[in-house]
């Protein structure tokens, strides 16, 4: 069936057949510029303009390869990026650290509370969780955090702040909201100091069904859109800080074209999540394309005039 679904992809686009050769690490030798339009073009369905970009996701590829400012690379690492925040919007959003590490057999489990998240500094997806240390098996954490610190993440996407961040694991508080029963972040699109839009992600614990994304305006009206995820069948509640986290975005985006800003709602309190420069890597069409229009009226690039 798999076989079957994919094969018609490539018939359908024979660029689709260079999504699996990049995961596997296959096109890690192409010049940045060249893999860029070909996993656009993979992605996408369309040649990407990087003379004249004009949508949300050709500006993210511009991004990517012209401007390399050394805050960026700051940012995206969940770990300096703390500085970041306490600077701009102070430290009491932060989630409480608990530690840092170089290497996974460093992690000294004795020290670490009764629950607690661990996750690398540089990458996506290599959260671990214990909930209670009872049950929690510290040797397949350290196994699975030591394979994450040997992964890259510039050369999936190319994008580029991830080249130089050093990787490194850190224990943070664990979180959950009460009324959520789970930890919900609210992520807020930001276009140099200001706030357009954001969605919210539901259903990711639910094996039931897919992961959905919610998308809202600034006055939290729904907007009918997707955008790599099917909506919620039940939306989401609006958090109780909703205005408090669009100001705080805000101050922490000002003077970046776009970024996307993260936040917690936990008990009525917020915290600070990440910050992401590359949402899906800007290689998700829009559905329906017109978004990817707006957004992309929302981006002035460097080298545009505001």
């Amino acid at each position: 069936m798999k076989f079957n679904s994919r094969l018609k992809m490539i018939k359908e686009n024979p660029y689709n057949i260079l999504v699996p050769l990049n995961r596997r690490g296959l096109m890690r030798f192409l010049p940045d510029k060249f893999c860029v339009q070909l996993l656009y073009r993979a992605h996408i369905g369309k040649k990407l303009n990087l003379k004249n970009p004009q949508t949300y996701n050709e500006k993210l590829q511009w991004i990517k390869l012209f401007d390399h400012r050394p805050l960026y690379t700051e940012i995206v690492d969940k770990y300096k990026v703390r500085e970041y925040v306490k600077e701009k919007i102070g430290e009491e959003y932060l989630v409480p650290l608990l530690g840092r590490w170089d290497k996974a057999e460093d992690i000294d489990f004795a020290q670490l509370p009764e629950q607690f998240v661990l996750k690398c500094n540089h990458d996506s997806g290599s959260v671990v969780i214990c909930k209670s240390k009872g049950v929690f098996n510290s040797e397949e954490a350290k196994k699975r955090l030591a394979k994450c610190l040997k992964r890259g993440t510039f050369s999936s996407g190319r994008e580029w702040p991830y080249k130089n961040v050093p990787p490194c694991i850190i224990a943070e508080q664990y979180l959950e909201d009460y009324a959520t029963e789970e930890l919900r972040d609210y992520k807020f699109f930001a276009f140099d100091g200001k706030v357009k839009a954001m969605f919210i992600a539901t259903d990711r614990q639910n094996k039931s069904r897919p992961t959905a994304f919610d998308f809202f305006d600034m006055d939290f009206n729904h907007i009918d859109m997707r955008h790599g995820h099917p909506n919620a069948v039940s939306l989401p509640r609006k958090p109780i800080n909703f205005e408090k986290m669009k100001e705080l975005a805000e101050k922490l985006s000002k003077d970046i074209p776009q970024v996307r800003v993260d936040f917690y709602e936990v008990n009525g309190k917020i915290y600070f999540g990440e910050m992401t420069l590359f949402h899906h890597s800007g290689f998700t069409p829009f559905d329906p394309d017109s978004i990817d229009d707006l957004w992309g009226e929302w981006v002035i690039l460097p080298n545009e005039e505001k």
